[in-house]
């Protein structure tokens, strides 16, 4: 008896709950971040733990570029459930972010941080892509001596390649864009175009064309291209 008792008292605040999480859920989707913020952060106050309402938190601060607020909420995300790779992603994505608004040197402080949130969030899930993508970055980069490394840098290119055909292409073509070796870029910006057809790969290899190797009518044509393309698969 005792315990039907306090279920009926509680159970008043967990439909409460429910339905405002709900509503904010939903606020939170149609990008209305002000307005779903308070409601979080009301549910936060009735439940510190809740995973999800502190993850919503740090994505809607991340969407206002309040870095250091996001690191706070993504800190005690993979605090509270260490086995969970996108808890260690985000921080370090965050993190990331973080440094390139402080001073260089307290940004050197921070690569440590960032580097093992990302190895962690692959030791944790093998087949993180979004973790691979963000260690590329952060090794191309970096200058070498505060560890930046092309090496590394082709080396996640090549697990991705293994895990998504295209988004290995695609990593590769970034490296080779970077380092200015755009004849190489192309190349595998095209064999991301065969396997994928994406809108973005298309969008890249024209941005190639037309920034890089100043020829503004081989990126018409590779939109042109695409555009014909989208109109044959709809």
């Amino acid at each position: 008896m005792k315990h039907i008792v306090i279920l009926f008292l509680f159970l008043p605040m967990m439909i409460w709950s429910q339905s405002n999480f709900e509503k904010a859920e939903k606020l939170f989707k149609a990008e209305k971040y002000d307005q779903a913020q308070p409601v979080f952060e009301a549910l936060l106050k009735t439940n510190p733990s809740n995973l999800e309402v502190l993850e919503y938190l740090g994505d809607i601060a991340g969407s206002r570029k309040s870095w250091e607020e996001a690191i706070s909420y993504y800190e005690k995300l993979k605090n509270l459930k260490p086995s969970e790779a996108d808890y260690f992603y985000k921080y370090g994505g965050a993190t990331g972010m973080r440094a390139l608004e402080v001073n260089k040197f307290k940004a050197l402080g921070m690569i440590d941080d960032i580097r093992t949130s990302f190895e962690k969030a692959i030791q944790l899930d093998p087949k993180h892509v979004d973790a691979r993508w963000a260690l590329i970055e952060l090794n191309i980069q970096l200058p070498r001596i505060v560890g930046g490394s092309e090496g590394k840098a082709i080396r996640y290119s090549n697990e991705l390649l293994k895990l998504s055909a295209v988004d290995g292409y695609m990593s590769r073509a970034r490296i080779e864009e970077y380092y200015k070796r755009y004849k190489a870029a192309e190349v595998q910006y095209k064999k991301a175009i065969e396997i994928g057809d994406s809108a973005k790969s298309y969008k890249k290899l024209a941005d190639l064309y037309k920034n890089k190797m100043n020829d503004p009518e081989r990126a018409r044509i590779t939109l042109a291209e695409y555009k014909k393309r989208s109109q044959e698969i709809n």
